[in-house]
């Protein structure tokens, strides 16, 4: 069975205001282009489609017109489309019927397993879990899915297991405020409890393309076709994964996506001071097309009309200035931390908390942040609803 693998669309995102609508759309184009030179039997999409649980009805007509565009590229191809924190359960399930019409299979929440277990013929099985919160879903949940694929698995073809989420040991470089347990506010899994029996896991929600430790070499993040932050200074890909037979080792090859306005930060290595940033900013190609952020140190602030500066000397250049990113100077034994708008945007809302607890005497103990993740993913789970 060949698999290509990708997740983490984030389709709709802005980056500081900016449209990015240029940039999904090149990666688009790549991914039919993929699909058409590969013809690959089973294309997964593991969740993530969207940035928001209220896509506009710009960014849904974007990806339905790819969606189309992709099963054209290789009408005999089978699509598997998974919900992600990002995602609206509900939307991924309104339109299910019409999408198996072209091969689709779109699975927002947890159904019966006749439909999340979805046979390719001759090729394989695919094992398609979206992403719920860890309070909905059953203990065991993907051992019973993979067992009840073993059961139909009368020939020795591939099984595949989709999820979204974080497992432990993942590398998740570049996202902010992300911890060993907890990324992107989902907890973290241990890697046994996506079970046994599948020859592959394509795993979505880390933007950074890897397999996990302890995976075997068969649970993998594809990572992000293209960079949502900055600090996701990394090449971006789609898998391709071939495996030959339940059992076997798969082969995985990464296949780069070009993105056509990169993600610049200035200096590209460590800090300098807002003057130097500017000539930098000034010195910077005017026929280039990037985003870029100044990374400043400063004692105290930065000048009133540092960002609008910074915009001005932009103004004839193709690349889009987004922020300065300020690392302020502490004074020893100052534990205080003052902040800008854009730092505050830029926070964990856990960390703004623990912060708020240390500075009234609050014992903001493993007890306490465990409720204020669940209250803060039961505001979530509302919004996707």
């Amino acid at each position: 069975m060949k698999i290509l693998h990708t997740s983490d669309w984030h389709l709709g995102h802005t980056l500081y205001d900016y449209d990015r609508t240029e940039e999904q759309t090149s990666m688009l184009h790549q991914m039919v282009a993929i699909v058409h030179e590969h013809k690959p039997d089973v294309f997964l999409l593991s969740g993530d489609v969207y940035h928001t649980y209220q896509p506009s009805a710009a960014v849904q007509t974007l990806f339905t017109n790819a969606l189309v565009e992709i099963h054209d590229a290789n009408p005999s191809m089978t699509i598997i489309i998974t919900a992600g924190n990002h995602d609206s359960s509900s939307k991924h399930d309104i339109f299910q019927t019409p999408w198996k019409a072209l091969k689709v299979h779109t699975i927002g929440n947890i159904k019966e397993a006749d439909e999340m277990i979805i046979e390719i013929p001759g090729k394989g099985f695919v094992v398609a879990v979206p992403y719920v919160n860890e309070r909905s879903m059953p203990e065991g949940f993907y051992q019973q899915l993979l067992d009840m694929a073993a059961e139909r698995n009368t020939e020795g073809l591939p099984v595949v297991l989709m999820a979204h989420t974080t497992v432990r040991g993942c590398d998740f470089i570049g996202h902010d405020n992300a911890s060993d347990k907890t990324v992107g506010g989902i907890d973290a899994y241990d890697i046994s409890e996506l079970g046994t029996g599948y020859d592959y896991a394509a795993l979505g929600h880390i933007h950074h393309e890897q397999f996990v430790t302890g995976g075997h070499h068969k649970v993998r993040y594809c990572g992000s076709p293209i960079p949502i932050s900055f600090d996701e200074n990394y090449p971006h890909s789609v898998s391709l994964v071939d495996i030959a037979s339940h059992g076997e080792q798969p082969d995985v090859k990464k296949i780069e996506i070009r993105n056509t306005r990169p993600l610049v930060t200035l200096p590209t290595e460590g800090t300098t001071s807002f003057e130097e940033a500017k000539d930098l900013l000034q010195n910077y190609p005017d026929d280039i097309g990037a985003y870029i952020r100044l990374n400043v140190h400063v004692k105290d602030f930065l000048p009133t009309d540092a960002q609008a500066e910074a915009e001005l000397l932009t103004e004839n250049k193709m690349c889009r200035f987004c922020y300065i990113n300020i690392m302020r100077e502490k004074e020893k034994n100052d534990k205080s931390k003052s902040m800008s708008v854009q730092e505050f945007k830029m926070e964990n809302p856990i960390e703004i908390a623990g912060r708020y607890a240390e500075d009234n005497d609050i014992d903001f103990d493993e007890d306490l942040q465990q409720l204020f993740r669940e209250a803060l993913e039961m505001v979530r789970e509302d919004e996707r609803q």
